[in-house]
């Protein structure tokens, strides 16, 4: 399970899809619906929040954003209907991080993209998050 800090802008269509899956996932997941995964380390940063659940939505929302731009067709009425009110601070240690893991996923999946991406040194985050000064999260499987 991934959920992206990086922008779903910089997401392949395969990795779009992955992540929209395993957000979905994650949902489930945070609403008591499975026995796995409860202990997932990226679970972490949404279940500091006060509703995770709502944290989880905002972030599916931003995929369901990303993916109707493509012209895709997710089904946005899996995405509980809470609301999150504000963004969640993620470090930019985290975010380069993430960003260096996709370009690495990139050159294999899709060159072209990868090729795009060279000259941006630190991406967009996903809109849920707002960037902070620090390290790769503890929770990272570095």
């Amino acid at each position: 399970m991934r959920l992206w800090t990086v922008h779903p802008r910089f997401l392949d269509p395969k990795g779009l899809v992955a992540a929209w899956r395993e957000a979905l996932l994650a949902q489930k997941v945070l609403a008591g619906g499975t026995q796995g995964y409860r202990h997932h380390p990226q679970l972490v940063r949404f279940n500091a929040q006060t509703d995770p659940l709502a944290a989880i939505a905002a972030f599916l929302a931003g995929l369901a954003d990303e993916a109707k731009r493509r012209g895709y067709h997710f089904d946005t009425t899996k995405i509980s209907r809470r609301r999150f009110p504000g963004r969640i601070p993620e470090t930019n240690g985290q975010l380069l991080y993430e960003w260096n893991h996709l370009k690495a996923k990139l050159r294999k999946r899709a060159p072209q993209l990868a090729r795009q991406s060279r000259g941006i040194p630190l991406p967009e985050p996903h809109p849920l998050f707002r960037i902070v000064p620090g390290k790769v999260r503890r929770w990272e499987k570095t």
